[in-house]
């Protein structure tokens, strides 16, 4: 019988973290359209950071403030294994050691990744990592849910 139970408390903790991953989402997808702004954390600016970092607050977990650090935690997980809520880290500076962007998925369907997160030219947008740019720039995606 512990079997059984174990079973329906591993299937509920999946659904669980399944629906923390759309809350997380959805709190980031409030921000689309809101401007750059260097360490921002309201809908008057937002970095990168600062939208994932937001998105996850609002849900009570807390994760460093800045993309490096962030890159630090989690579990780092294979680009085909990627889901909804999990985080991307890029390098977009040549010659550059650090990891320096960081997007929260918002889908990975297909193989098809889509993330949001805030860039200095346009905001807060959703791009796809089938995008050159983001596809040259990738380092790794970390699960923290």
């Amino acid at each position: 019988m512990s079997s059984c139970s174990s079973s329906k408390s591993t299937v509920s903790a999946t659904k669980n973290k399944g629906k923390k991953a759309d809350r997380v989402v959805a709190n980031a997808l409030k921000y689309k359209g809101v401007k750059y702004k260097f360490g921002g954390t309201t809908k008057k600016g937002m970095d990168c950071s600062g939208i994932v970092f937001v998105a996850f607050g609002k849900e009570n977990i807390k994760l460093p403030r800045v993309s490096k650090n962030m890159a630090k935690t989690g579990k780092k997980v294979a680009l085909k294994k990627a889901k909804k809520g999990d985080l991307i880290f890029f390098k977009t500076r040549k010659n550059y050691k650090n990891i320096n962007h960081v997007g929260l998925i918002v889908s990975a369907k297909k193989g098809q990744i889509q993330f949001i997160h805030s860039t200095s030219s346009r905001g807060v947008i959703v791009s796809s990592l089938s995008q050159k740019y983001w596809r040259k720039a990738f380092v790794k995606i970390n699960r923290i849910l």
